[in-house]
């Protein structure tokens, strides 16, 4: 638990270089890097109630990590863009949110 709840805290955390991010990125298919201002990715649901589902439950997680996205949400088709805007970029807080958005995304097709 002690592990889950560490990127709820407040504390400061570096931004990671462009190649930090790329390598992350290969375990994460479908996310896109901006620069080092943000990652994305768009899921494609098979319908509105899938995709609003996929909203609330993300909106849960990141509630309790209290690191918040971008959310672009359209008919069936969920924009998620990651940010630290504290440190000016995408940092550790950022992958860790979107393993976990990959994780309840589950089968969601992208």
């Amino acid at each position: 638990m002690r592990e889950f709840l560490r990127f709820g805290s407040r504390e400061m955390v570096e931004k990671l270089s462009s190649q930090a991010i790329e390598e992350a990125l290969g375990k994460l298919p479908g996310w896109a890097a901006e620069g080092e201002a943000a990652i994305a990715k768009t899921f494609r649901l098979a319908d509105h109630v899938e995709a609003l589902g996929l909203v609330v439950r993300v909106a849960t997680v990141a509630e309790v990590l209290n690191h918040h996205p971008e959310v672009a949400w359209v008919y069936n088709r969920v924009t998620f863009r990651l940010s630290t805007h504290d440190a000016g970029g995408v940092t550790e807080r950022d992958l860790e949110l979107a393993r976990r958005i990959e994780a309840l995304a589950g089968t969601s097709r992208t």
